[in-house]
């Protein structure tokens, strides 16, 4: 369709496959351009070539040289954070756009709701971590009320979403949430924790975001998370709290020791209790990860996209 911004996603796995699919059902600014991929019998590809796009099984090199790859202006990696650093550094010389969904972190952190509209000027924008996206948005609603002192997130997730690129990424994963939980959600100090939960039938995805603040109001904590989480609602239908938000007064006589910062608090503890479906455009709906992974990165594209079409009409 005339106007569309054409994209191409490199990575053809649990998350290049679910996003390829959203492009396609829900965008109406972006088009796919070409579906890039390492094996050629990924179930990923097989399902690009029946919807009709391009697609290369020879990675990046296979996209350069692609006819398409001219007309493309935005780039996804959903491969791996040490694939990363090469592809940045090609596409770049290309001129082309990168939106990022490893954990390698070259570009700034992007969390929709929190701070999606300070780097779309960028030339590599990144999504942080599923869990970063589910997480940090409470934190930094939490901190619109109170001074977040130390933020530790758990994020759960089945293991049957958590393809091989994930698995590879652990420790980049835990660093890097922990790093933007700081950054972007304003904790003064962050601790990310991933669970790859092996039940059957698989769990849908659950993340718990333990917040230690000074002397705050509950109930202004309470409306901020709350708004924040309808917010996040609004691009990732299944996120919803899993209870009320919780509340424990720490005092002076048993305060709570807190390792990372090799120091004890007393105030308040914040306990904040999600859960996120998936829209099951690609795995079933207990893969919320991949929702809300490719869910704010789809947002971040056509946010990019319009800025971009805004500047070329004036």
């Amino acid at each position: 369709m005339a106007g569309k911004t054409r994209v191409a996603i490199i990575g053809t796995g649990n998350i290049g496959t679910d996003l390829m699919i959203k492009v396609m059902r829900l965008s109406e600014v972006l088009e796919m351009g070409a579906f890039v991929g390492i094996d050629p019998e990924s179930d990923g590809l097989a399902r690009a070539r029946r919807m009709g796009v391009p697609v290369t099984a020879e990675g990046l090199d296979g996209l350069v040289a692609m006819p398409e790859f001219a007309g493309i202006d935005i780039v996804f990696d959903a491969t791996s954070a040490g694939a990363h650093a090469r592809h940045d550094a090609v596409l770049r010389k290309h001129g082309k756009r990168v939106i990022d969904l490893t954990p390698a972190a070259i570009g700034p952190y992007t969390i929709p709701p929190v701070n999606g509209d300070a780097h779309l000027d960028a030339p590599n924008v990144n999504m942080v971590t599923c869990g970063g996206q589910a997480t940090i948005p409470i934190v930094a609603a939490i901190g619109r009320v109170a001074p977040v002192h130390y933020a530790e997130i758990v994020a759960s997730i089945a293991s049957k979403s958590a393809g091989p690129g994930t698995r590879a990424n652990i420790d980049e994963f835990t660093e890097t949430t922990s790093r933007a939980i700081e950054s972007v959600g304003g904790a003064t100090r962050g601790k990310a924790i991933i669970v790859l939960n092996p039940a059957e039938p698989p769990m849908i995805m659950r993340d718990t975001v333990f917040c230690l603040t000074g002397d705050a109001d509950p109930d202004a904590i309470t409306q901020s998370v709350e708004a924040m989480v309808a917010e996040v609602q609004s691009y990732v239908p299944g996120y919803r709290l899993k209870q009320k938000v919780q509340f424990e007064r720490i005092g002076s006589n048993r305060p709570l020791r807190i390792p990372e910062m090799n120091a004890e608090f007393t105030g308040l503890k914040v306990s904040v209790f999600l859960e996120v479906e998936g829209a099951a455009h690609y795995l079933p709906a207990y893969a919320g990860n991949l929702d809300i992974m490719t869910s704010a990165a789809l947002l971040t594209a056509e946010k990019i996209a319009r800025r971009t079409q805004r500047s070329a009409a004036a």
